[in-house]
């Protein structure tokens, strides 16, 4: 999953990003401002934005609708420091408020899990085979299956999102750190692998080509 924070320090950044690994395979990127968060998601796609409210409503509005009119599916946690302006935020489109935020990162990471909980799990079991995803395993008839990297992550990341389509370009934005460098090519070849070697074990493929749109994991 990939995420934009907005407006934190880079102390924070990091502590945060510490709390939100124990949960998900994340990356996080970090914008300074609304302004310099446009510079992110004018290229790169997000499951999920989380802003600290800077006090201008007119920005956070446009910036929210334009957010949400890329990837409907985006959500987007906004942190304010008043009670009070959670029904503004949520009025502006916002998916959840949360306050008294500024010391506890280990809350946003919860208020997170609430919220993208459909991504979070500990294991997907096909059979005989399972898919370990918070220790980055896989075990088939309780033996070790070797599958590393970003070869694993591909495979975790179209698990957790069972039957939606992904292209190659949503993919590569939400498991690279820079995957303005990274080329369709590397895709195919990881998925390639993963095919290989879970068909040889289980008789079938689970992740299956969409033509023109991307790949899909089913069975």
């Amino acid at each position: 999953m990939r995420i934009l924070t907005i407006g934190f320090s880079d102390d924070y950044v990091k502590k945060l990003e510490s709390e939100l690994s124990k949960y998900f395979i994340c990356i996080v990127d970090s914008a300074k401002d609304l302004y310099d968060a446009t510079n992110f998601t004018d290229f790169r796609h997000y499951e999920l934005v989380i802003v600290v409210d800077e006090g201008v409503k007119f920005s956070l509005e446009r910036y929210i609708n334009e957010v949400k009119r890329k990837k409907n599916e985006t959500k987007i946690i906004v942190l304010a420091t008043n009670p009070k302006t959670q029904g503004v935020f949520f009025n502006l489109g916002a998916d959840d408020v949360i306050c008294h935020h500024c010391e506890h990162p280990d809350l946003i990471a919860a208020r997170v899990l609430a919220n993208m909980r459909h991504l979070f799990g500990t294991t997907i079991h096909i059979g005989q085979l399972v898919i370990d995803i918070a220790n980055k395993k896989i075990e088939y008839n309780q033996k070790n299956v070797s599958l590393n990297g970003k070869t694993f992550d591909i495979l975790a990341y179209l698990a957790l999102r069972k039957q939606r389509v992904f292209s190659k370009d949503e993919i590569i934005n939400a498991l690279w750190e820079e995957p303005e460098y990274v080329s369709d090519n590397t895709v195919e070849v990881a998925i390639n692998q993963i095919r290989k070697r879970l068909k040889n074990i289980l008789g079938f493929q689970v992740i299956h080509t969409v033509r023109r749109r991307g790949y899909k994991f089913a069975y």
